[in-house]
């Protein structure tokens, strides 16, 4: 039986709930333990017209099973129209982004601006002495405060998408699956029988279901497909293209130019319209520069150079760097070895064995 620290027996508990396995399981364990469980899901779009849609999160079918969930439990269930703050917050920006030639990542401005941010304050509301969610995380209660932790099963962690959570959302967060593995947590949902055990994992970006980017922002953004032309670092045009969006650094195939030599995208450039190619060695980078630094370490324990390990794609293992702090919102990451397809709008968390001291934006420069 899993029991929360700092929550007193029996005490109030709010559940964020997407309607998938984890976050039924989450609140599935805090009956067992005791709690007086609260379910709440954010709606973020379309009011329900997603519900045939598979892969995405947040929409119909979702907030039909989350309630099922609650239902079959017996534990109160509140589904709140977010769809407004979530365009503006997360859609518009991820629209944005990659207009500027990014790479963006909706899930993590999405925990920042939308989940970790009124869903919190919507559980305090409730009277809820902490927030649980189905993430593979782990917390650590330190008299300094709690620490965020990579979860036990490193193919499961999602630390990397949570690096901007602040210290005081992380003090009243709870994650009780990051001790678990994958198939744990479907075996406890078997074992309390919901209807979610064999739910597939969502795949895509909650708001692209198919995958498909480019369409998306050229919906959000008419005219967003400006053709342009194709250039070898060189200075040889190579071809021409319908639109930057359609790709990012380090892409290979679909370029959309032959050429004896492997080629591969090196840099997108917004303002001119142009898609810079060239060999995988004009990838490498020694250094990157990153802004809107969350510190979840103190800044001020950061000496000028700090070296740790850092993440700088969801899928990228831990690499030794150096962390150079500008400034409390800017910071020069040095690594040991150069890196190859760093991808600006993504994010860089910093590691120290498994615990996160914070991360930031993947910036063209300061």
């Amino acid at each position: 039986m899993i029991k929360l620290d700092g929550v007193k027996d029996g005490g109030r508990i709010a559940v964020a709930m997407s309607g998938g396995v984890d976050s039924s399981v989450a609140a599935a364990l805090m009956i067992e333990a005791g709690y007086d469980v609260v379910g709440i899901t954010l709606q973020l779009y379309d009011h329900g017209q997603m519900i045939n849609k598979k892969g995405a999160c947040c929409a119909g079918q979702d907030i039909y099973d989350a309630r099922t969930v609650a239902d079959r439990l017996n534990f109160p269930h509140y589904v709140l129209d977010y769809e407004s703050i979530f365009k503006q917050s997360v859609i518009d920006d991820f629209a944005d982004s990659y207009l500027q030639g990014e790479t963006p990542i909706p899930c993590i401005r999405c925990n920042q601006r939308v989940k970790f941010k009124d869903l919190l304050t919507t559980a305090q509301d409730l009277g809820a002495e902490a927030l649980v969610t189905g993430h593979y995380v782990r917390r650590l209660a330190t008299p300094e405060g709690a620490q965020l932790l990579r979860a036990v099963d490193y193919n499961r962690d999602q630390s990397y998408f949570l690096f901007a959570t602040t210290q005081e959302q992380l003090d009243y967060l709870r994650f009780p699956l990051g001790e678990m593995e994958k198939t744990e947590t479907r075996e406890h949902a078997r074992r309390f029988g919901l209807e979610v055990a064999e739910k597939p994992d969502s795949q895509d970006i909650c708001f692209v279901p198919t995958g498909g980017y480019a369409s998306v922002v050229s919906k959000l953004r008419p005219g967003s497909l400006e053709a342009g032309e194709i250039v070898h670092i060189d200075g040889r045009v190579l071809g021409q293209h319908q639109g930057i969006i359609n790709y990012t650094i380090g892409q290979r195939r679909g370029l959309g130019i032959s050429s004896q030599d492997p080629l591969y995208v090196i840099r997108l450039e917004p303002e001119t319209h142009r898609v810079i190619v060239g060999p995988y060695s004009a990838l490498a980078k020694t250094s990157i520069f990153l802004k809107e630094v969350n510190w979840l370490e103190s800044s001020e324990k950061f000496p000028n150079d700090y070296s740790c390990f850092v993440k700088i794609r969801s899928t990228h293992q831990p690499v030794p760097a150096v962390v150079k702090k500008l400034d409390d919102s800017n910071a020069e990451i040095v690594f040991a070895n150069p890196e190859y397809g760093v991808a600006y709008g993504q994010a860089c968390v910093f590691i120290e064995k498994d615990r996160i001291l914070g991360g930031g934006w993947i910036s063209q420069g300061i």
